[in-house]
């Protein structure tokens, strides 16, 4: 008998049970998308790290290191393995504006790569070429092709012996300026070091990667021990590839742990508002089949099972959700995959959120059990008789003038509003979080615009950045200068205390590049101080005013430097002028040339490495937004659907709460038209309501994720005016479209019926 009456009941509120389905499948599967999609970058990353013997330090020395020095630091017990190691940036033959950074490594074992395609990494070889897979892609490269690569002058003819992904480049951005790879124009690849010694003529090593499980400080007294002086030293949380992972890491963790929770909250509550609903309208079916002798264990086990049904169904549906949402975030040819150079990419689920999985269900059952429960405490006699709404008190504020001069419909709807708190309450908080959601979605493509259109197109009014070879002299770099009419920079390394830091210094007649401060505003440099980036400010708790010492590496002398100001950069970096460099007298050469002449009307001579453009800059930034992009539409589609599902389950809450009242508005004369003004209007205050509460919501969630999300950018929040009213028309359109829908329902209303009830 009662199986037969579960699908009756279901059949009877398949809106309901329908919705609170939707509902439970939206909250765990936003959940659960964004937390995979975070987890398996970190899982696969980590493992294509392991493979790949990724180093945990690497040294840097500019008069490179002998096979002794690698002996010296390999004696160390605590070094596991270690490996001279060379990168130098290459143009392609023919090609121009495409770049390739060539890497020699003695060891393949330590910060090595995977073969994908072709023949296996021979360290003998005096031909071979092991190419970077995404830009022989780009390239339309393949293994055996030929490629001619040009470093200073020297040409190294290569053939493609095979395709590769490597730990060390799984970021492989030409520059920090440079946000995403652009694998058309710049990729990676490995030689032998017999090809390298062969082509150059010579053994050059400026760096050695190790593997070490000690900490920064143990390692660097080992290496200062071992080579008498100070080095730079680079843990890999300061590699690029590195860091990046991490911070995607960082980035899907909070946006998984702060939007998705308000999606599964807002479900959550509903639900419980429903059941209670749902178990107050079946109140005389309760008590019939208590009159029929049936046990108070055996009716509550059938109405926990209505929500434990709806969390199980719920509970697949939103599984299934979650790998399509993290499959389409973290798809082949998605932005994701552009910037995490992996060989191949496999779904995981952390085990937390199987745990919240089964909490969800055993809450949910929890949910039915108790709306039940409560009501069984009451005499079969009691129960029998229908539900009657709670008859509402006079409140306090009827009696104030104001209360006269509202309309029929106004008062009407506030009362209701009143005498079904836990409906009305629910369609508030709906609102709120959808408002809330849609505000934060929509302002952070506000922030990366802004961030865009300041520190690109505002901060670079260059049009080439000219790359120049190490080895240039003065003369040609004034040659240079004059002959495109440039600003000029270098770029040393130095620490303050342990933390390494960029120095760069500039000579900018032409104001090509600026610099912004903390307020947003363009820093005039001048010539009695440095200015230094925000977080190098937050971390050693500086101030305009301030002094502060810095070293540069493979010397012990110590710099003294005044602060003139705080400035955002994408780089921890300490920013000053060359005439101030004079006067501290700093080693430095320059290596870079800002000109406003495009870049494919400077011809590449041996002074210059590469030339690369301003607009390239602003599209791989382009692509960086892409990865927003498609998590602002996901979140703002499921907060859209989520919102209408909740205002339309609430909505016809209420329509069945009122049907009787409605009934005796058609008796007195109240025509349909009416009638579904007052629907409607109750469901636009709700949504005022909602949305004043929901924006104030939306920019808190805002402001911690740009903190949380982009504080190695340096980001400042902005929300346009554009995005408050595209907020409020959409959740005002989404109310609309839910209360004419519901209205529609009185057209249907028997006023015969809905009269016989008890009152």
């Amino acid at each position: 008998m009662l199986f037969k009456k579960i699908w009756r009941t279901v059949l009877m509120y398949k809106t309901q049970f329908i919705s609170m389905i939707i509902m439970i499948s939206l909250g765990i599967g936003i959940f659960l998308g964004f937390n995979v999609e975070w987890y398996s970058i970190k899982e696969n990353v980590e493992n294509h790290f392991e493979v790949t013997n990724f180093a945990d330090y690497r040294i840097y020395n500019e008069f490179g290191f002998t096979e002794d020095d690698l002996i010296k630091i390999t004696e160390n017990k605590e070094v596991k393995r270690a490996s001279r190691f060379l990168a130098i940036d290459t143009d392609v033959k023919y090609k121009n504006g495409k770049t390739i950074t060539l890497a020699i490594n003695e060891n393949e074992d330590i910060s090595g790569f995977i073969v994908v395609d072709g023949e296996k990494y021979n360290k003998e070889s005096i031909d071979g070429i092991w190419l970077s897979k995404s830009y022989a892609k780009a390239n339309n490269v393949s293994v055996g092709d030929k490629i001619t690569l040009i470093y200073e002058n020297v040409e190294f003819k290569l053939i493609v012996k095979g395709l590769i992904h490597a730990g060390e480049y799984l970021v492989n951005v030409r520059d920090e300026t440079q946000l995403m790879p652009d694998y058309s124009t710049h990729g990676y690849g490995y030689i032998s070091p017999k090809m390298c010694f062969d082509t150059l003529g010579f053994e050059y090593y400026p760096q050695i990667n190790v593997l070490s499980s000690l900490d920064k400080s143990q390692f660097k007294d080992i290496v200062k021990k071992v080579f008498g002086k100070t080095l730079i030293i680079l843990s890999k949380d300061e590699n690029v590839s590195y860091a990046g992972c991490k911070g995607e890491i960082k980035e899907g963790k909070t946006m998984g742990s702060i939007l998705p929770a308000i999606f599964l909250f807002v479900a959550s509550l509903t639900m419980v508002t429903t059941m209670h609903r749902l178990v107050v309208k079946e109140k005389s079916q309760i008590g019939t089949l208590k009159a029929l002798g049936f046990k108070d264990r055996r009716i509550v086990l059938h109405y926990t099972f209505y929500s434990f049904m709806v969390a199980i169904i719920g509970a697949v549906f939103g599984l299934g959700l979650g790998h399509i949402i993290a499959s389409f975030i973290l798809k082949p040819s998605g932005a994701m995959m552009v910037y995490l150079d992996v060989p191949d990419f496999k779904l995981y689920m952390p085990d937390f959120c199987i745990v919240l999985l089964i909490v969800m269900v055993l809450s949910l059952t929890l949910i039915g059990y108790l709306s039940v429960y409560k009501m069984l405490k009451t005499p079969a006699a009691e129960t029998l008789r229908p539900y009657t709404p709670k008859n509402i008190k006079k409140v306090f504020f009827e009696d104030i003038d104001f209360w006269d001069k509202l309309g029929f419909g106004a008062k009407w709807n506030i009362r209701d509003s009143l005498r079904h708190k836990s409906r009305t309450f629910m369609s508030i908080v709906g609102v709120i979080g959808c408002a809330g959601i849609v505000i934060a979605s929509l302002g952070i493509n506000d922030t990366m615009d802004a961030f865009l259109e300041l520190n690109y197109n505002k901060a670079m009014l260059y049009n080439s950045k000219i790359n120049l070879v190490k080895s240039v002299s003065q003369d040609n770099i004034n040659n240079l200068i004059e002959k495109y009419n440039g600003d000029s920079s270098a770029s040393i390394h130095g620490q303050i205390e342990d933390k390494a830091i960029s120095i760069d210094i500039y000579n900018l007649e032409n104001n090509y590049v600026r610099f912004n401060n903390i307020d947003n505003r363009f820093e005039e440099l001048k010539d009695n101080g440095a200015y230094i980036s925000l977080r190098i400010a937050k971390e050693f708790d500086l101030e305009v005013g301030d002094s502060f010492s810095i070293t540069l590496y493979g010397s012990d002398k110590t710099y003294m430097l005044k602060i003139n100001g705080i400035i955002r950069s994408l780089s921890e970096s300490v920013v000053i002028t060359s005439k101030y460099a004079g006067k501290l007298n700093l080693p430095y050469s320059i290596d870079t040339i800002y000109t406003e002449t495009v870049s494919n009307e400077i011809f590449l001579e041996d002074s210059i490495l590469n030339v690369q453009s301003k607009q390239a800059l602003i599209d791989t930034f382009d692509r960086f937004l892409e990865i927003m992009n498609l998590i602002i539409t996901i979140l703002i589609i499921i907060a859209i659907i989520l919102g209408i599902v909740v205002l339309y389950n609430l909505g016809i809450m209420s329509y069945t709460e009122r049907y009787k009242e409605m009934a005796t508005l058609k008796v007195v004369g109240f025509k349909d038209k009416q009638i579904a003004q007052l629907l409607v209007g109750q469901n636009i205050g709700i949504t005022i309501i909602g949305i004043v509460l929901g924006i104030p919501l939306g920019v808190i969630i805002l402001d911690y994720l740009v903190i949380s999300l982009a504080s190695e950018y340096e980001m400042t929040m902005v929300l346009n005016v554009a995005t408050y009213l595209i907020c409020i028309l959409i959740i005002m359109g989404m109310s609309l479209f839910v209360s004419f829908m519901v209205a529609r329902k009185n057209k249907n209303i028997d006023m015969v019926e809905a009269l016989k009830g008890i009152d």
